[in-house]
This record gives C-alpha cells, sequence and structure tokens, in this order.
C-alpha cells in the first residue's frame, strides 16, 4: 500500500469520530466543530483523490467544498455568538 493509499484509509477512519462528535455534542459548538471536521477530511479525500487517480476535477470539488465549510462554519460561529448575547 502506497503513502496516499494509507493517507485515504486513516482519513476515511477520522469520519466516524466526527460524526460522532457532531451527533453526541455534548454542545452547540462541539457540533460546529465536528461538522467542521468533516468537510475538511472531504476536503482532504477529495485531493488526494486527485493526486491517486490523477483526475483534476476532483480539485476543483475540494476546492468549492473548502469555500463552502469555510462559509457554513463562519455562518455557524456568528449564530452561536448571536444567541449568546440575548440572555444580556
Amino acid at each position: 500500500m502506497s503513502f496516499l493509499g494509507g493517507a485515504l484509509v486513516v482519513l476515511m477512519l477520522t469520519i466516524p469520530l466526527a460524526v460522532y462528535r457532531l451527533v453526541k455534542g455534548p454542545s452547540l459548538a462541539d457540533r460546529v466543530v465536528g461538522l467542521d471536521l468533516i468537510t475538511s477530511v472531504s476536503v482532504a479525500l477529495a485531493a488526494l483523490y486527485a493526486l491517486v487517480s490523477g483526475q483534476t476535477a476532483f480539485l476543483d470539488v475540494a476546492i468549492a467544498l473548502a469555500l463552502f465549510a469555510f462559509l457554513a462554519t463562519l455562518g455557524l460561529a456568528r449564530y452561536i455568538e448571536y444567541r449568546g448575547h440575548q440572555g444580556e
């Protein structure tokens, strides 16, 4: 097994752990971190698959997913901040 193949396996093994954090919580911030980890691992998987397969279209997918993940994390962080100031 090559190094890239091993990296793909390790990244795939992290997804169930991130899903556990997303589902279990216990707080909203923990769930946001779990979602961010899933999207980050998905970006890494798409980029590694592009290297392994030689298909550059997966790099475009990785870039688009990274942009979407950034915007989603930013929006959720703003929501958590706004929700925290509601009690003041």
